[in-house]
């Protein structure tokens, strides 16, 4: 699984050793399964190291702590959707305001199917990180909801809270894949999509 595209390094310590990119990359992946299966506090380092095949002391050498590894996977989730989300936004806005949003849903659909395990850990253990990469994160999940807002406003219309409210919902949806994927990987992108689209059109409506 490629690094979910981590480029600072706030919080972490200045000596930390940075080792080769593949083998960062090998320790947030296992550590996403792991902390997925058991939760962030249910994983020890050790835990890491058995599942690494390295001793649980031997990942201080490439994290200054677990911490600053969930922190490394939380903030890298969330940067690397939203500089994503925002280049195919840009790529579509020629087509129009719709292509724009379908751009964004395709996006997100893909990563989520793609990444399941980080799609969890995102979800479940933002509490845990560390000051520094909890406010990261929360800015980062900001500009890309407004990234949705601006795109569903756009496309359906309908008042900034409503559309705030549709994107969260439809984040809800895409990312509940961790449980709900059944069928083919194609064949669930696709029904997700047009889920999601399908609810996001809905936004300016109201029942009677």
């Amino acid at each position: 699984m490629p690094n979910p595209g981590r480029t600072a390094n706030s919080g972490r310590s200045s000596g930390e050793t940075r080792p080769s990119t593949s083998r960062r990359e090998q320790i947030l992946a296992v550590a996403a399964t792991q902390f997925a299966e058991r939760g962030f506090h249910g994983v020890s380092v050790y835990d890491l190291g058995a599942a690494l095949g390295i001793s649980g002391a031997a990942l201080y050498k490439h994290f200054a702590s677990k911490e600053a590894l969930l922190g490394e996977m939380l903030v890298g989730i969330s940067e690397r959707l939203l500089s994503e989300g925002q280049r195919r936004a840009d790529e579509a806005a020629a087509a129009g305001p719709d292509a724009v949003l379908q751009a964004l849903i395709g996006w997100h659909v893909e990563f989520a199917l793609a990444h399941p395990a980080l799609i969890t850990v995102q979800l479940r253990d933002v509490a845990s990180l560390a000051e520094p990469d909890r406010h990261s994160v929360r800015d980062l999940q900001r500009r890309y909801v407004e990234l949705w807002v601006r795109a569903i406003r756009a496309a359906v219309g309908g008042d900034e809270t409503r559309a705030r409210s549709a994107a969260h919902a439809t984040f809800g949806l895409i990312n509940s894949t961790p449980h709900s994927a059944r069928l083919r990987r194609a064949e669930m992108a696709d029904l997700l999509q047009q889920m999601a689209l399908g609810a996001l059109r809905t936004t300016n409506s109201r029942s009677l």
